[in-house]
């Protein structure tokens, strides 16, 4: 168990500019026994600063602290964390056994073969393999790609490390398989009482896990904060659009104001959208001219028949059945726009579609900078 602190962490790769360095200047307290979750695009940063807190690599400026000690010189060896890796990493020329066991005859933490066996026995029970036949003796070329990940797991859990290191483990399982091992992860994470750090670019898997989140982008920490922050108050349009399937609407608007009453004139359309009140107020305290206003796909309604002025009208650009729903995307006025539809819509590409939003729930972003200005109900979500 232990806390983990990154005081102004760089860490610059050859050839790459001083200006822009895989990790820049970052900062982040990580509470004891918290499972965090490290989370943006490819290239953001997130791999680069859990190896830096491994060992693996080394910060070209700032501190690395575990437990209260700094181990910015210490070998990996030596600090005791253990690291699950996306390509598993296990030793082909060992079984499941010996591969789980590994770490626990290793010369730093060595046990007893009575010990070794009963941890590995625990595990495999904890990892609901202890039903497959044969199981201790099999080889990685044995497993099925779930079972490989679960064998990279649990050589990492079988110790007692003061932080698990988690690097994409469930990148290349299949969706039901990674379904059920985000359950199982955050019930071993409680079981293990242990500091975890996991690395992933799937938001489904960041929000589902995390006691906190941190977006990266650019060797950068965007947002730092829960998951209901994150998609309810995402500090910029970066953090928004990573968040929800499908992707944000963000479209941009002028802000109109006559007779103490503030509109937003936006999509080509006559008929103004009209935020709620505590949202106005917000937006007229700004002092801008020029708004982004972000809507989710739940909530935009839809009818495929003409409604009232106040619906919107566009025409079906695309329509993606993806199971348990669909997701429609119209054209108004060249912006395109994404809808979260019951899987029982039936409708044709090109066919008039009329729109209207969920003014409550949306999002209200600076035009110029893209910073996030103001939703209704702010208080709510703080």
């Amino acid at each position: 168990m232990a806390r983990i602190e990154l005081e102004n962490i760089t860490r610059c790769y050859k050839g790459m500019s001083k200006d822009a360095p895989a990790v820049n200047h970052l900062i982040l307290d990580i509470k004891d026994n918290e499972f965090f979750v490290l989370f943006g695009p490819a290239g953001a940063g997130k791999t680069t600063t859990l190896k830096l807190i491994a060992g693996i690599e080394f910060p070209d400026e700032g501190v690395i602290k575990i437990g209260g000690e700094i181990v910015n010189l210490i070998e990996p060896l030596y600090r005791n964390v253990s690291m699950v890796f996306e390509n598993y990493a296990l030793y082909p020329h060992l079984s499941v056994y010996d591969n789980i066991a590994f770490p626990l005859r290793s010369p730093l933490y060595k046990k007893d073969e009575d010990y070794i066996k009963g941890a590995v026995e625990k595990i495999i029970t904890m990892m609901n393999m202890h039903k497959v036949d044969g199981i201790y003796e099999r080889k990685p070329s044995q497993l099925s790609n779930g079972q490989r990940q679960r064998v990279a797991i649990g050589r990492c859990l079988v110790r007692d490390p003061k932080v698990f290191l988690m690097d994409e483990p469930l990148a290349h399982l299949d969706a039901k398989l990674r379904h059920f091992m985000r359950g199982e992860l955050k019930e071993m994470q409680s079981a293990f009482n242990t500091t975890t750090i996991y690395v992933t670019h799937d938001f489904m898997e960041a929000m589902s896990l995390a006691d906190r989140i941190a977006v990266m982008n650019n060797g950068k920490i965007e947002q730092l904060g829960t998951s209901l922050q994150m998609y309810y108050t995402p500090v910029n349009e970066f953090v928004a659009r990573l968040f929800g399937e499908p992707e944000i609407n963000v479209f941009s608007a002028e802000i109109k104001s006559e007779d103490s009453l503030l509109t937003l004139k936006a999509l080509g359309q006559e008929t103004p959208l009209v935020p709620e009140q505590d949202a106005a107020q917000a937006l007229r305290e700004s002092g801008i001219a020029l708004v982004d206003v972000g809507v989710r796909g739940i909530d935009v309604s839809f009818s495929l028949t003409p409604q009232d002025t106040s619906w919107i009208r566009g025409t079906i650009y695309a329509f993606e059945p993806i199971g348990n729903k669909i997701i429609m995307t119209a054209d108004v006025n060249g912006e395109k726009i994404r809808i979260a539809a019951p899987n029982s819509t039936n409708a044709d590409l090109d066919d008039p579609l009329y729109l209207k939003f969920n003014m409550k729930n949306a999002l209200f972003f600076n035009g110029e900078t893209k910073t996030f200005i103001t939703r209704s109900e702010m208080e709510k979500y703080r």
